[in-house]
C-alpha cells in the first residue's frame, strides 16, 4: 500500500510539472515536419524510419540539456548566451532566429490555410481568425492556462496514429523498417534524410524549451520529473513520425503518388486510402499546425527578451512587457499575412526557413554543449563524461549534415558528383 502511495504521489507531480519537453516536442511535428515525413514515406517508402529514431535519440539528447540547464540556472538560453559570450554573439543569433522564424511561422499559418480549404473554408476567413485566437489567448492568459490549451492541441496527433492503422500496412515490414538501418546511395534521398533530421531538431525548439521551464517556475529538485518530460515528448515525436510514414508509405509509395506538402499528402490519400483517413490527415495538419503557431513567435519572444534583457513571461500583462507581446504580436501578423499575399510560393518560403535554422543550429548546440558542462553555474547537474561523448557526436554529425544542406541548397551540381 506504501508503495502505491509512492507512485500515485509521483505521477501527480510529474502530471503538475510536465509540458515544455511535451508540447516542445510535438510543436516539432509542425506543418513542415508533417510535409517532410509525408514526402520521406511517399518517396522511399520505409526506408526513412530508423532515420527517424535516430533523429529522435538526437531530439532527447538536445531538449534534456536545454531543459535541465533552464531548471538549474532558471535562465533561458538566450540570457545565458549573452552573459557568458557577449553581446556580439547573442545578436548573430538573435537576428538569424527572428529570420527563420518569421519564415517557419507563415508555414504554420500555411499549414492552418490548407488544413480549412481541404475542409472548404477559405483561408481568407480561417487564417485570420486563427491569428486572432492565437494572439488574444497569448495576451489575456497566464502560461498555466495557456499550456493547458497546448496539450490539447497535442491530443489531435492521435489522429496520424488512426490514419496509420485505417490504411492496414504490413506490421512485420514496419517493424523490421525501424531497427533495420537502410541508405540509398542517392542525392535525394540523403537530402531527404538531412530533412528528417533537420525537421525534428530545430533552434526555436532547445530556445523555447528552456524558456517554458524557467516560466513554469520548475527547478534543480523537480527536474527527475521534467527529465520524463522530455523523453515522453520525444517518444511522442517519434510515434507521430512513425505513423504519418507508414501511412503515406502504405498509400502513395505503394501507389507510386509523389508529394510535396502535407495539404497535398492529405488530398492524395482519399482516392486510395478513402475520405476518413483524409480528413483525419488534415484534422491532424489542422492541430500541429495551430500548435506551432502558438510555440514560434513565443520562442521567439522568449529568446529576444531573455538576450536584451526585457521582462518576457506569458503571465505577465501587456504593460509589464510591452517588448515580449509586442514582438510576439508582430510575429503572428506577418506570418499570417505572408500566407494571404497573393501568388507568394509558401514551399519556397518553408525551403528557405529550414536552410536558415540548419545554419543557426550547430552555434546553438555548441553554446548549449559549453553551457551543459559549465561546472561553475551547473554545480553537479552538469554533462557527465559520457554523456558529453554522446552529445558530441549527435551535435558533429548534426554539423555535418548542415554542411550537406548547404551544398545541396548552394551548389547542387557538386553535390550531385560527390555521390556519384
Amino acid at each position: 500500500m506504501k508503495t502505491f502511495r509512492v507512485f500515485r504521489d509521483k505521477i501527480i507531480v510529474f502530471l503538475s510539472i510536465m509540458g515544455p519537453g511535451i508540447v516542445t516536442a510535438f510543436a516539432d511535428n509542425d506543418a513542415g515536419g508533417i510535409a517532410t515525413y509525408a514526402a520521406a514515406g511517399a518517396k522511399y517508402g520505409l526506408a526513412l524510419l530508423f532515420t527517424m529514431l535516430l533523429s529522435t535519440v538526437c531530439l532527447a539528447i538536445a531538449q534534456e540539456m536545454s531543459a535541465r540547464t533552464g531548471a538549474v540556472t532558471g535562465k533561458g538560453l538566450s540570457d545565458l548566451i549573452r552573459e557568458r559570450y557577449g553581446v556580439k554573439w547573442t545578436l548573430f543569433a538573435m537576428s538569424i532566429l527572428i529570420i527563420a522564424n518569421i519564415g517557419t511561422t507563415a508555414s504554420e499559418f500555411s499549414g492552418i490555410a490548407t488544413s480549412f480549404e481541404i475542409f472548404g473554408v477559405s483561408r481568407y476567413i480561417s487564417v485570420p481568425l486563427v491569428a486572432f485566437a492565437v494572439w488574444i489567448l497569448v495576451l489575456k492568459g497566464s502560461y498555466n492556462k495557456i499550456e493547458k490549451i497546448f496539450l490539447m492541441l497535442c491530443l489531435t496527433f492521435a489522429s496520424y496514429a488512426i490514419s496509420g492503422i485505417i490504411v492496414g500496412p504490413s506490421w512485420k515490414e514496419v517493424l523490421i523498417a525501424s531497427v533495420k538501418p537502410t541508405f540509398i546511395w542517392d542525392a535525394e534521398f540523403l537530402l531527404m534524410a538531412i530533412g528528417v533530421i533537420g525537421t525534428t531538431v530545430t533552434p526555436w525548439g532547445q530556445f523555447y524549451v528552456q524558456a517554458a521551464v524557467v516560466d513554469k517556475g520548475i527547478n534543480a529538485s523537480d527536474y527527475q520529473y521534467t527529465r520524463w518530460d522530455v523523453l515522453v515528448g520525444a517518444f511522442f515525436t517519434w510515434l507521430v513520425a512513425f505513423f504519418i510514414i507508414v501511412a503515406t508509405n502504405a498509400t502513395l509509395y505503394t501507389n507510386g503518388i509523389g508529394i510535396e506538402t502535407a495539404g497535398d499528402a492529405a488530398i492524395a490519400l482519399e482516392p486510395v486510402a478513402g475520405k476518413y483517413a483524409s480528413l483525419l490527415f488534415a484534422f491532424g495538419l489542422l492541430g500541429a499546425s495551430m500548435l506551432a503557431a502558438f510555440i514560434l513567435p513565443l520562442s521567439t519572444a522568449y529568446a529576444v527578451c531573455e538576450a536584451l534583457g526585457f521582462e518576457h513571461a506569458v503571465s505577465d500583462s501587456y504593460r509589464e512587457a510591452p517588448v515580449f507581446f509586442g514582438l510576439y504580436t508582430m510575429l503572428v501578423v506577418v506570418g499570417a499575412g505572408i500566407v494571404l499575399l497573393p501568388g507568394i510560393s509558401l514551399y519556397r518560403i518553408m525551403l528557405t526557413s529550414q536552410v536558415i535554422n540548419g545554419v543557426l543550429l550547430p552555434p546553438i548546440l555548441i553554446f548549449m554543449m559549453l553551457i551543459a558542462n559549465d561546472i561553475n553555474l551547473m554545480g553537479e547537474y552538469a554533462n557527465s563524461k559520457l554523456y558529453n561523448i554522446v552529445a558530441l557526436i549527435f551535435t558533429m554529425v548534426l554539423i555535418a549534415l548542415t554542411v550537406l544542406l548547404l551544398v545541396s541548397a548552394f551548389v547542387p551540381d557538386i553535390f550531385n558528383i560527390l555521390l556519384k
